[in-house]
């Protein structure tokens, strides 16, 4: 199964916050999204992280 679980951590405060799956053969490189960030209380980058 091509789908593995991945971190993301806010490029702000550095935490990881949340977990979410990809494919790893239609997405090689580090997926970024935008999310919620409890702590900075505001939308920031999350970045995969191993």
């Amino acid at each position: 199964m091509p789908r593995d679980l991945v971190i993301l951590e806010c490029k702000e405060c550095k935490r990881r916050n949340y977990t979410t799956t990809k494919n790893k053969r239609t997405l090689p490189g580090r997926l970024v999204k935008k999310k919620f960030c409890p702590f900075e209380r505001k939308h920031t980058e999350h970045q995969e992280r191993k």
